[in-house]
């Protein structure tokens, strides 16, 4: 045994390579790569977004020209799908059933849209706060992060599809106000 070797020599090899290594890989991250463009819109600025309307035409809807979203209107019925398709159709499912994949595995399953069975009622204002908050004890969560205007487009598209549609009250409906708060 040599008196100046007490170290690991494979072990400081092992040490150096994974340094240098990993100082390598950080130098190429902050110096090289050009980094992930996640091209996230503000909610003020998302204003214009392609629809597919009833006719099967793409067109472009600007809701901020909209000022009342639960008023019915073809236009916010086929925005409200493409959003349904975006947030809501995993769980259940395209046409609204309750069938989405995800939801196959929820308990309880997701409500079947077009049956319309309501657990908090099925007026505008009653869907939207739904939207809003949730279903405390079931899959259902709270979408209070999509803008109150894209889930007045939903409540609007859901009330398109249901067969069991509870009659809305104009005032209460224009008092509840676009944000329903």
């Amino acid at each position: 045994m040599q008196t100046g070797d007490t170290y690991n020599r494979g072990g400081l090899i092992a040490f150096v390579f994974s340094m240098s290594f990993s100082l390598l890989f950080f130098v190429y991250i902050a110096l090289i790569h050009p980094g992930v463009d996640l091209k996230e819109v503000p909610d003020e600025a998302r204003v214009e977004v392609s629809a597919t309307a009833s006719s099967g035409a793409i067109e472009t809807l600007d809701v901020s020209k909209i000022e009342k979203m639960w008023v019915p209107n073809e236009k916010v019925i086929a925005y409200g799908q493409g959003i349904f398709k975006t947030n809501c159709s995993a769980c259940h499912g395209e046409k609204g059933m309750g069938d989405g994949p995800a939801g196959k595995s929820l308990v309880p399953p997701p409500r079947n849209l077009v049956e319309g069975k309501w657990k908090q009622g099925g007026t505008s204002q009653e869907l939207f706060k739904t939207l809003q908050t949730g279903i405390p004890g079931s899959s259902m969560v709270a979408f209070k992060s999509l803008p109150a205007k894209d889930r007045w487009a939903l409540v609007q598209f859901i009330r398109s599809i249901t067969k069991n549609k509870s009659a809305d009250d104009a005032k209460k409906l224009d008092t509840f106000g676009p944000t329903g708060e």
